[in-house]
């Protein structure tokens, strides 16, 4: 069973709308103890998110506007460079309201997706929290990475039991009579016997997919060796 993000996100969200003041949505991050809060419409529509990196623009770039010949670091040129224009960020630290600091579109995900997916946005986009909206962008809740670190704290009974009864049975439709599952602190030890080097090797890469699974001790042996002999090599 995979987790999908509905079932780990956060359903109580701190929003801003568009006309919100920068001290006011900073006061909101820091009041709710977050790094970014999604920026929404009148009928709650995603239209942006505003982090704290938008924010601390305002700071970043101030004394270039009293003249003083302030030159952002290195680090930070390069990242405006690489990562957006220039001037786009300029134009950030002059906002004064939320709709003019906010990063649009938003990268949002919806619901029913994977917390795997999420986890792949995330770091995609080099983000920590993902706004969950519906399919008309109505906003549902938010993932954060926090949110999604939960998966790996699913108790070691609740793991063997999917691999054995999900995974192995239902799922690959496999004999798992002579299989061994023994799960200690996400690490799965698979032991016994398979009746193909074949399946076992597919085993292995399907429990590694199970959501809580740190890592797959592989100690399976099989019947038959039916792998060909250029991919066992």
């Amino acid at each position: 069973m995979r987790v999908k993000v509905n079932e780990v996100m956060t359903r109580d969200v701190a929003s801003v709308n568009g006309s919100t003041p920068f001290k006011d949505v900073a006061e909101v991050l820091i009041a709710h103890g977050v790094s970014a809060v999604p920026v929404v419409d009148g009928e709650n529509h995603v239209i942006g998110v505003v982090s704290e990196a938008d924010l601390l623009l305002k700071e970043e770039f101030k004394e270039q506007y009293y003249r003083e010949g302030y030159q952002p670091p290195l680090r930070a040129r390069l990242r405006h460079r690489l990562g957006q224009e220039g001037g786009t960020a300029r134009e950030k630290a002059r906002g004064d309201t939320a709709a003019e600091l906010m990063t649009s579109p938003a990268v949002t995900i919806r619901p029913q997706a994977s917390v795997v997916h999420a986890m792949r946005l995330m770091d995609e986009h080099g983000v920590k929290r993902l706004p969950v909206v519906t399919e008309d962008g109505v906003l549902q809740g938010v993932v954060s990475r926090r949110d999604v670190l939960k998966v790996f704290v699913r108790p070691d009974a609740d793991i063997a039991k999917e691999i054995m009864e999900d995974v192995l049975r239902r799922s690959l439709w496999m004999d798992a009579s002579r299989v061994r599952t023994t799960v200690r602190r996400g690490v799965v030890t698979l032991a016994g016997e398979m009746d193909r080097r074949s399946n076992a090797h597919i085993a292995a890469r399907a429990v590694m997919r199970v959501n809580g699974v740190v890592d797959v001790v592989d100690e399976l042996k099989w019947d038959e060796d039916d792998t060909p002999t250029w991919e066992s090599r």
